[in-house]
């Protein structure tokens, strides 16, 4: 798909190959097939680098064209982290999409609690893989969707449930595009960090497992009073 290319958030499934992009000394083993992902990933884990390993040596390559700022590291949700992001959703109904979708079980989880379609927008092909693994490992192959797009090039306007954990620098960004694309009846969910500039309505769980609920309505009646307050000065 050209890069350009607006995607809406419940088009049927697109798959793209994997790109060669994987370093050619450390993880050398990965191409001839002689080591494997989970390989490398037991071996990372027995020295306490699991994460770091995966990001640097794997993961990291799927965003060589992306820009510093909005590159963020693969630091999978825990189960304490989803769980608090399907709480600010209770009640909710209909499709869910997740930005920047990592390993994908947030997707999941969503499929698993009655969101149809749930879909998860991630730039690294490698997580993409991952994912569908783990969709596949489920038993929920083909039920959800991983696609592998620019979030930034994902046309937002039907989406009505909408979550992300992405760093702060990309927060500050996207809030922009969501207020611009989003339904009012929209509800955004961060998990991690917050959006800077928005208003909560509902905060769940404590420290680095919190997760925040935005109502995308009152976002933009909190953006028009203050406009009005400004130019009435």
């Amino acid at each position: 798909m050209n890069p350009g290319t607006s995607v809406n958030c419940l088009q049927p499934v697109c798959h793209r190959e994997m790109d060669d992009d994987m370093p050619e000394e450390c993880f050398s083993e990965l191409k001839t097939g002689n080591l494997g992902v989970w390989g490398v990933a037991q071996i990372a884990a027995g020295t306490g680098l699991a994460v770091y390993a995966m990001w640097v040596g794997i993961l990291q390559p799927g965003f060589r064209k992306v820009p510093l700022k909005l590159q963020v590291p693969y630091i999978p949700a825990s189960k304490v982290q989803v769980d608090n992001v399907m709480r600010l959703l209770s009640g909710r109904k209909g499709g869910l999409v997740d930005l920047g979708s990592g390993d994908g079980r947030i997707v999941l989880e969503a499929h698993q609690q009655g969101f149809t379609p749930s879909v998860g927008y991630e730039l690294n092909p490698w997580l993409v893989r991952l994912a569908r693994f783990h969709a596949w490992r489920a038993g929920h192959q083909g039920k959800v969707s991983y696609r592998r797009e620019d979030l930034w090039k994902v046309d937002l306007t039907k989406c009505k449930n909408v979550t992300v954990f992405l760093a702060p620098s990309v927060l500050s960004l996207l809030q922009e595009k969501l207020q611009n694309e989003l339904p009012d009846d929209a509800l955004v969910v961060a998990g991690r960090f917050p959006f800077p500039d928005w208003k909560p309505f509902k905060i769940e769980g404590q420290g680095v497992d919190r997760a925040w609920a935005y109502s995308v309505q009152a976002q933009r009646q909190h953006i028009f009073k203050k406009n009005n307050t400004l130019t009435s000065r």
